[in-house]
């Protein structure tokens, strides 16, 4: 290439206007959900009560789509909803697959580390589930015995409560949908472990269960809002969101319809 060719190139690059920063990427998220008219909320869909997928009719419900569904509103967005799960937690928020987890996340020292989270809007107790046939388990104090098995779900918060709180129980850690359910079932695992949502709604739908409950206060975790750490515009609006949602009713509403009163934090 001639030298004169070249440096008439280079004049012209020199006056081409340069994209702007700040047009092409929002400065926060906030100002990205707003101009794209969508929030992108991750949910479990297995989680009775809270963010739960009917398999027959697909339709969603649960305390969380509730609120989910009144973000988008005070936002003006659209809500788009992502499956997501405890185990991917922590993957898909901080890879931007959502712009918020919304599925009654417990407040871990483990998650805070990837995680900020909101104030709590829930918080519950630890229980188990057994057949209404096993002769093993007829109390808490039967759980943590040798020859007992204990199920949990891969990356929920039991797991690393019961690694911690076992002695003599096996543990029987499970990352399928389902998989510990199918476990008890079958007589495979004596109980799973689960917490209050889980449990009330999954007692009223499943007649061979039986819950367990601690004689007294056993790890009580509270739930919150997850969302990719740094952001503090982002997170601010949705503190506001969350005090909004219990000072004007709508959380203790949603939490009366789906029999989740006794767990609100207010």
């Amino acid at each position: 290439m001639r030298k004169s060719t070249l440096l008439a190139m280079l004049a012209i690059a020199c006056v081409l206007p340069t994209p702007s920063v700040a047009q092409d990427h929002p400065a926060n998220r906030l100002e990205r959900v707003l101009a794209g008219k969508t929030v992108r909320v991750c949910i479990w869909p297995d989680y009775y009560s809270i963010t739960y997928r009917n398999p027959k009719t697909q339709q969603l419900s649960g305390i969380d789509i509730d609120m989910a569904t009144e973000l988008g509103k005070d936002l003006g967005v659209a809500v788009e909803f992502v499956d997501s799960s405890f185990a991917k937690l922590v993957d898909d928020v901080t890879s931007d697959r959502c712009d918020i987890a919304m599925f009654a996340i417990g407040i871990t020292p483990l998650r805070a580390k990837s995680l900020r989270f909101t104030q709590p809007h829930l918080a519950s107790d630890i229980y188990a589930i057994t057949t209404k046939t096993n002769r093993r388990i007829k109390s808490w104090d039967d759980i943590d015995k040798a020859g007992s098995v204990v199920a949990v779900a891969k990356g929920t918060l039991h797991e690393p409560v019961m690694k911690e709180k076992l002695k003599a129980a096996q543990l029987l850690v499970l990352d399928t949908p389902f998989a510990r359910e199918q476990e008890v079932q079958s007589g495979r695992a004596d109980v799973f472990m689960t917490d209050y949502p889980y449990s009330q709604r999954f007692l009223a739908n499943a007649d061979w269960a039986r819950l367990v409950s601690p004689s007294s206060t056993y790890h009580i975790t509270p739930y919150a809002y997850a969302m990719v750490p740094g952001d503090d515009v982002w997170h601010a609006r949705i503190e506001r969101f969350v005090a909004a949602i219990k000072r004007d009713g709508r959380l203790m509403a949603s939490a009366k319809r789906h029999k989740l009163d006794p767990i609100v934090v207010p």
